[in-house]
């Protein structure tokens, strides 16, 4: 039968109209029908595969209700991730999937990682038999969140035909599409030391502290970090918080500090744990970018070395003993000899003469008591100052030893109070004054306060100043015993700076025990307004080094605004005696009020002129935690040098160690030591929490570096040339290194380009 124009166009109609059907058909078998409940929607997609090469690639997809979601593989701290049971598949190997980044998702203090509103899952399989069809039958249980959780199970069911006779995939089919767009954002793996890697882990660590337990990474990017990410999967023993981030000023490394939980195991901390470490940079205008590496943690300085309390005790007690000896109370030693001369040099001659029975044992009782009352002026102010740790504690505020020395406020009135004793030891003013701060300038160094009550006042209040004199210093053993307190409760706390208190208050109460020693100190006479005066200029330069502190701290005009309105003071003290318009009330009111000036003036013009910052000089860097684990894993020994223009402590270990000898021969030019600096004249919460993270809350400190010590070996308070250098030789790489093809020193800082971060490499660096 002869074909017609109009029975081709039939034929070529319904041709067209089956390749049409059976396209459809096999759009549709590239996908399992959706399972749909209250929240979530579900189903299985296929890719095509390509070529003829036994491979599937599937995906799990998930449209999520907004609001809700659904867990990662390592959920966090609660929620379960979606698991595939896989029975009933023929002619597949269970796929395995592979997890896209997830997001951080933190609510009523929890923290964990989800995937919310639509979400693939990606996942790969081998077909053993591509000439045979492929069924797939997988059972899946998950759990979708909002503000509660809801359990589900879903089965889903896809067969597909012979992979063998699939087409080549021409990127045009959506399930492809999809599967593809989520395998990207899944982490790729890089290994340890991967010269092309452009984000990996340089360092991990776990270390503890008397905070507890963290988790130290370090990593280092081709690209300028823009908003790092971490997450952490270990042993079920450890649980990770939520990370401390800090970045290089460049942007280019980054540290985090995760603080970790060890669950079961009597709370031991498991030996260099193996840990999966996903990395990543999300910056909110273009992809994000991460990857995934083991690494092993070392745990070496994670064990916990606390003493017990009776240990600490005792170190405190020695603590404050060796503190009588330290330059920052030697301010102190004026009002103390003062004090020793009117009581024992005066009272127990004279009591040893009398011949009455009665007499001298009245003076033996009063030497006795005035030194008691000092020993408790120092006992009650340690008291002051734990009673003001507690409550800082308790207000969430940083604490420790010394600190009030960053407060103007607090300077100022230190500056003011030295003033008043020295103007008080000239003879500017011999009459009791109104108020307790004239009661303590008249009456602590007073030649003739041996009488009555106002004598057991002074000796209080001469306790209790040359305890806050004494605070800017740090003695051996004392930072110990304080970063034990303050890091325990109350019970601890009090115990500890009583210990302190009583050591400090000791050689008061080895001459109130033993009142004879005190008729072996020299008799008054002439000589000692001589010796009141030199006193008296002592206490005048601790004033002008406080007025440097002040300057340091907030600035040069408040400095100099105080210290002008105090030596206003000190005239007018000393015209007092020979002005009638100063004598009585409206010339002490007048008085009174230009003391209060001078004490505000440092806090009301903290800042009004900037304050001054004074650069360091060579080659000193400031300190920067990311930098400096940076430069240890180039194989760099570092040494740390925490400071402050009040800490008189500090100032000595750089006369005596630091600035001299073969210490300031490897950390000068072309040295083997790279050195840092800390400076902590003004609260700094970076450096507080580094100092924290060794358990000391005060300075001194100082602590080095290097490839066989990464985690850095703290040093005494007191430096010796000796401590330092040992410290440097442990730190730098050993001779085992050295056979292993390992650097042979640490590099030395004078191939460091001036003014540069060792820390920042470029991403050529990187890929060499």
């Amino acid at each position: 039968m002869a074909l017609t124009l109009r029975n081709i166009m039939t034929i070529l109609v319904l041709a067209l109209s089956a390749a049409a059907s059976g396209g459809t058909r096999a759009a549709e078998a590239a996908a399992s029908p959706w399972v749909r409940n209250d929240h979530t929607e579900l189903r299985l997609i296929a890719a095509p595969v390509g070529q003829p090469r036994g491979e599937l690639r599937l995906g799990l997809e998930f449209q999520i209700k907004p609001g809700w979601h659904i867990y990662w593989r390592s959920p966090g701290d609660a929620g379960l991730p979606p698991r595939v049971d896989w029975a009933g598949s023929e002619n597949v190997t269970a796929p395995a999937i592979a997890w896209p980044l997830p997001r951080r998702y933190t609510i009523f203090g929890l923290t964990t990682f989800v995937y919310g509103d639509d979400v693939v899952l990606p996942m790969a399989a081998r077909v053993p038999d591509p000439g045979a069809p492929v069924r797939l039958r997988a059972k899946v249980s998950y759990l979708v969140c909002e503000k509660i959780c809801i359990p589900y199970d879903a089965t889903l069911a896809l067969d597909l035909p012979p992979t063998a006779a699939t087409g080549p995939t021409t990127g045009e089919d959506e399930a492809e599409r999809r599967i593809d767009a989520f395998l990207a954002r899944v982490p790729g793996r890089v290994a340890a030391g991967d010269p092309d890697a452009t984000l990996s882990v340089t360092r991990a660590a776990l270390v503890s502290d008397r905070a507890g337990l963290w988790l130290e990474v370090l990593a280092r990017s081709a690209q300028a970090l823009t908003a790092p990410e971490i997450m952490v999967e270990g042993p079920s023993a450890l649980r990770f918080g939520a990370p401390q981030i800090e970045r290089a000023a460049d942007g280019m490394s980054a540290l985090f500090r995760l603080p970790a939980a060890v669950v079961g195991q009597g709370g031991a901390v498991p030996s260099n744990p193996k840990l999966v470490v996903t990395l990543a940079d999300i910056p909110p205008d273009r992809p994000a970018r991460a990857v995934e590496q083991a690494v092993t943690a070392d745990s070496r300085a994670a064990a916990d070395a606390g003493a017990g309390l009776g240990v600490i005790l005792a170190l405190a007690l020695l603590g404050g003993i060796i503190l009588n000896l330290m330059p920052c109370v030697l301010p102190v030693l004026s009002l103390k000899l003062l004090s020793v001369m009117n009581r024992g040099g005066a009272a127990a001659p004279r009591a040893a003469n009398l011949k009455t029975g009665g007499s001298a044992a009245d003076a033996t009782r009063e030497v006795r008591r005035g030194f008691i009352a000092t020993a408790a002026g120092i006992v009650f102010s340690f008291w002051l100052l734990a009673g003001g740790a507690l409550a800082f504690k308790a207000a969430g505020l940083a604490v420790g030893w010394g600190i009030q020395f960053q407060s103007p406020l607090f300077l100022g009135l230190m500056a003011g109070i030295l003033i008043l004793f020295a103007a008080n030891l000239f003879g500017l003013f011999d009459i009791p004054l109104p108020g307790f701060a004239a009661r303590v300038a008249e009456r602590a160094p007073a030649e003739n306060a041996v009488d009555g009550r106002g004598s057991l006042a002074g000796a209080f209040a001469t306790g209790a100043f040359a305890t806050l004199l004494a605070t800017p210093c740090s003695a051996p053993f004392l930072g110990t015993a304080v970063g034990f307190a303050l890091t325990r409760g109350t019970v601890e706390i009090l115990s500890v700076f009583t210990a302190l208190g009583v050591g400090l208050a000791a050689p008061y109460l080895v001459v109130a025990a033993f009142p004879a020693l005190a008729r072996h100190l020299p008799r008054p006479g002439p000589w000692m307004r001589t010796l009141r005066v030199v006193l008296g200029v002592a206490l005048l330069a601790t004033a002008a080094w406080i007025a440097t502190v002040i300057w340091a701290v907030a600035g040069a005009v408040a400095a100099v605004a105080g210290a002008l309105v105090l030596v206003v003071l000190l005239a007018l003290l000393a015209l007092r005696g020979r002005s009638t318009r100063l004598a009585g009330a409206p010339g002490f009111a007048v008085l009174a009020v230009i003391f209060a000036a001078g004490v505000l003036a440092p806090a009301v013009l903290a800042g009004a002129g900037g304050p001054v910052t004074v650069a360091e000089a060579g080659r000193w860097r400031p300190f920067d935690k990311v930098v400096l684990y940076n430069l240890v894993a180039e194989g760099h020994v570092v040494f740390v040098d925490v400071t402050a223009d009040w800490c008189i402590t500090c100032k000595a270990n750089k006369a005596a160690v630091i600035d001299r000898g073969r210490v300031a021969a490897a950390l000068g030019e072309g040295g083997s030591v790279v050195p840092m600096r800390a400076d902590w004249t003004r609260p700094d919460p970076a450096i507080a929490s580094y100092l924290r993270s060794f358990g000391r809350f005060g300075i001194p400190f100082n602590a080095v570096y290097g490839p066989a010590a990464p985690q850095g070996i703290p040093l005494p308070e007191l430096l010796t040339e000796r401590a330092v250098m040992d410290a440097v030789a442990a730190a730098a790489p050993s001779a085992a290194n050295l056979k292993k093809g390992g650097s042979a020193a640490a590099p030395s800082a004078a191939n460091l380009k001036k003014g540069g971060s060792a820390a920042a490499p470029s991403a050529a660096n990187l890929k060499k």
